[in-house]
């Protein structure tokens, strides 16, 4: 019954957009935002929009923004609605600029005076879209559909942002891209630049309410393609031990848990009140406020990496990742920054007698083959596209 009402909802979206879509004409200052398919306020997108707040240009342009939850309190003077909703629909058919960081419902028709800026969500260790050789994923494609869909969704975009050369090649080919490649860096890592200072990072741990007296772990791990529940929503189940890692790291240490934008997952953590902190706000600030990244395959480690502070991979589950699931682009365990660690035991060993000159020279390699775009600019370059368009 369920999967009945959700195939007639979209059918009345369908047919309702395609109405909008012949009847209401494009108005040249209508500008559409969505970060994470409307479940943060999060990445390029926002520093985009807040690079515009700053030049003064929200109230030049009427800036939409998308989100599954309407409370959300943005700078600026923006405009929100509903993700999935009639006004959603209205001003996707309405706007002259549309700026995302994931793909968006194949029935969006997009108008050929529309630009449209696909800014993506990092810089790809796994394999992307059409590189994959199987899906495990909980939306029930099998290879074949995920990649006609795919393809049919990245032939819609005007502009895809890079983040260095990799990326470039990469994307060409997974998304068999053939517009504009914008390799200006990603405008979410300016911050990391331009304010990788005492005074902005003292400002942020007062807000997040950490202590100013023990070094943060940030712990931010990709998703599991085959890890959902039976409605398909992807669950948070790494095989670490945070009671150990409590144990022996609480008096120095404190830890912000960070999910992937695609987990779901409601854990408890109270029982590790004073050590563990776990925030939906934007990643790119609590990189600014870590001491130390700890992650596996995400694309964390590229954007972190401008930072150059120390980064350690929990990968307990490397060769299936590696062998069965994904895949990667490049050898990972030659390249990473820093040490690899299968179980909590050694990671505990790796956070403790981490020594930054054994990866020094590995690390700097990475650092200039993944960062050379990112000057603390890239947010600009996409606002002077959009005011040339």
């Amino acid at each position: 019954m369920k999967r009945i009402i959700k195939s007639i909802g979209k059918n009345v979206a369908v047919f309702i957009y395609r109405v909008m879509y012949k009847v209401f004409p494009i108005q040249d200052n209508v500008i559409v935002f969505s970060a994470s398919t409307g479940r943060n306020y999060t990445g390029n997108c926002r520093y985009i929009y807040e690079c515009m707040v700053d030049k003064g240009l929200d109230k030049k342009y009427k800036c939409v923004w998308f989100f599954n939850d309407t409370n959300i309190k943005l700078p600026g003077n923006a405009t929100i609605v509903a993700n999935a909703r009639l006004k959603y629909l209205y001003y996707m058919a309405i706007a002259k600029t549309w700026v995302f960081d994931c793909r968006q419902p194949g029935f969006l028709k997009k108008k050929d005076k529309v630009n449209y800026i696909q800014t993506w969500h990092g810089t790809p260790l796994k394999k992307l879209a059409l590189d994959m050789d199987d899906v495990f994923m909980g939306n029930g494609e099998n290879i074949e559909q995920y990649k006609e869909n795919f393809k049919k969704n990245t032939s819609t975009w005007d502009y895809l942002i890079s983040q260095n050369p990799f990326s470039t090649e990469t994307f060409r080919r997974c998304f068999d891209f053939k517009g504009n490649m914008l390799e200006i860096g990603y405008p979410r890592n300016d911050m990391l630049t331009n304010e990788n200072d005492a005074d902005s990072i003292r400002a942020l741990k007062k807000k997040f309410r950490l202590p100013f007296d023990k070094k943060i772990i940030l712990y931010a791990p990709t998703w599991r393609d085959d890890e959902y529940d039976k409605n398909g929503e992807y669950k948070f189940s790494p095989k670490l031990d945070f009671t150990l890692l409590a144990e022996n790291l609480k008096d120095e240490y404190v830890m912000i848990v960070k999910y992937h934008y695609l987990v779901e997952d409601c854990i408890d953590w109270s029982l590790y009140k004073g050590f563990i902190y776990h925030f939906d706000d934007d990643i790119t600030q609590m990189y600014l406020i870590s001491d130390i990244l700890i992650t596996d395959y995400s694309s964390t480690m590229f954007d972190y990496s401008v930072l150059k502070r120390p980064m350690l991979f929990y990968c307990y589950d490397l060769d299936k990742y590696k062998n069965e699931l994904r895949g990667f682009y490049f050898d990972f365990q030659k390249d990473a920054p820093g040490p690899i660690s299968k179980t909590t035991k050694q990671l505990l060993c790796d956070i403790k007698d981490y020594k930054r000159e054994e990866y020094e020279e590995r690390y700097q390699n990475f650092w200039e083959k993944y960062n050379p775009w990112d000057d603390g600019n890239s947010s600009w370059h996409v606002v002077e596209l959009i005011e040339s368009l």
